[in-house]
């Protein structure tokens, strides 16, 4: 990611924000998703219909991977 498109993204989740190369949604959606459940962290409603959930109907073989915190 380069420094510019760090600044844009700021703290922004993925209603907000997604990398402007289209190529790497899937990736970017399952790293929000892992790093969502690694830590226990709750999703939003407006994160989750819209983002999300787009992102996982056109990622069929894109797969969360996490290891839970202990």
């Amino acid at each position: 990611m380069s420094a510019a498109s760090n600044r844009s993204k700021a703290d922004k989740d993925p209603a907000e924000w997604l990398p402007s190369d289209g190529s790497y949604h899937c990736t970017y959606g399952a790293a929000w998703v892992g790093t969502k459940l690694r830590w226990d962290l709750a999703v939003d409603e407006n994160e989750r219909r819209h983002p999300l959930l787009g992102l996982a109907d056109g990622c069929p073989t894109t797969t969360v991977v996490y290891e839970p915190v202990v």
